[in-house]
């Protein structure tokens, strides 16, 4: 006999933070821009505490979404269910990316803050987290060196091909690529990280699963994932939204007050944002002994980021005349090159401790650092 607590449950789906979180969510985004002037006449000490609700709502909102993204990366499997967070944090970024790009003064520089942020929350911050307290709780770590080389070989061509190559061109300007070299970038981009994703999914797909089969996370795979899927979508939207009007409010808020790494600032709050999900998901399963898959989440999410969300804005830029700066300055290119070079040598013996994740994480405060002191 059925528990009817329950049942009642299941009659009343949608009557849980679950589904009305991200509902929500599409209301409070689309009434955002249609409130902008009132807000804006609110007393600054009122106008504070509303963009600090707003923005806690925001990271509410993101939990809520991973809770679908992991039921739908429960019934598809892995390595598929990673993918669809990484699509996922990827559509968030490529959208605020391109709604700030075109937000007021054009803004050439936030594509390349958002991907350099990226990769180095991801390589630095997100990676030292996951192996410092799963190393912390496990010890020592195996984990799958084809599959993570494959994902750091990927990151590194990528990386260098957006970030530090348009240094080094001769048609255009230092950090820019001419109308031709960025959609030929921007194609190789696409045709790289899709050529990963089949190889992932399909011929080389035992190369990114954990050897022992545990828990993914403290969700169960319930609930219909039709439910899930409209729940994850509509929750999306609503974030882009939401983070749109964020992002712009504390751009404008960062040039009143004439700070200097205006860019750098609204890059790393973007990438922070989006990657939260992942964060959260990829330090989870390296809590429950899953090495493998918390690379997989971190890295592909820093492979997705480069491999779609850049053509995305770069079609974009392309179509709008919008000037696209891409190639990083001298720290910061130090700054990508250290990351990578460690991360190559974190896991080139299979095995990972608490040190490597130590190691990274002080390659993390020191992007923060230089972002605050430049």
């Amino acid at each position: 006999m059925s528990n009817p607590i329950t049942a009642a449950k299941s009659a009343t789906p949608f009557v849980t933070s679950e589904a009305m979180v991200p509902v929500a969510a599409l209301f409070v985004g689309i009434a955002l821009p249609l409130g902008h002037d009132q807000l804006d006449h609110l007393p600054v000490p009122f106008e504070l505490v509303a963009s600090l609700v707003i923005i806690g709502f925001v990271f509410w909102t993101v939990f809520v979404v991973l809770h679908h993204a992991e039921a739908i990366a429960h019934r598809v499997g892995e390595p598929f269910g990673t993918l669809v967070l990484t699509t996922a944090v990827t559509a968030i970024e490529a959208s605020v990316i391109v709604s700030v790009m075109l937000h007021g003064t054009p803004n050439p520089t936030i594509a390349r803050e958002s991907v350099f942020s990226t990769v180095m929350i991801v390589c630095a911050g997100v990676i030292g987290l996951a192996l410092l307290l799963g190393g912390w709780r496990h010890h020592h770590r195996e984990h799958k060196r084809q599959g993570t080389s494959a994902l750091l070989a990927v990151i590194m061509a990528l990386s260098v091909l957006v970030l530090v190559l348009p240094n080094y061109t001769l048609r255009t300007g230092p950090g820019e690529f001419s109308p031709l070299q960025l959609m030929f970038i921007s194609g190789l981009c696409l045709l790289l990280y899709i050529g990963f994703v089949i190889g992932q999914t399909q011929r080389y797909r035992e190369d990114f699963l954990d050897a022992e089969a545990g828990s993914i996370g403290r969700h169960e795979a319930s609930g219909s994932p039709v439910r899930s899927f409209v729940l994850l979508g509509i929750g999306l939207v609503g974030i882009v939204l939401m983070a749109e009007y964020v992002a712009a409010t504390l751009e404008t808020a960062l040039e009143a007050a004439h700070v200097e790494q205006v860019g750098a600032i609204v890059g790393a709050f973007v990438a922070t944002l989006v990657l939260l999900p992942e964060t959260v998901a990829a330090i989870r399963a390296a809590m429950h002994n899953q090495l493998q898959r918390s690379l997989n989440i971190a890295l592909g999410s820093a492979c997705a980021t480069i491999g779609m969300a850049v053509p995305i804005v770069a079609l974009i830029s392309l179509f709008t005349g919008h000037p696209l700066i891409l190639g990083l300055g001298p720290g910061d290119t130090v700054l990508l090159l250290l990351a990578l070079g460690v991360s190559i040598v974190s896991f080139g013996s299979g095995r990972t401790t608490v040190l490597t994740g130590v190691v990274h994480l002080v390659i993390f405060v020191a992007y923060v650092l230089l972002i605050a002191v430049p």
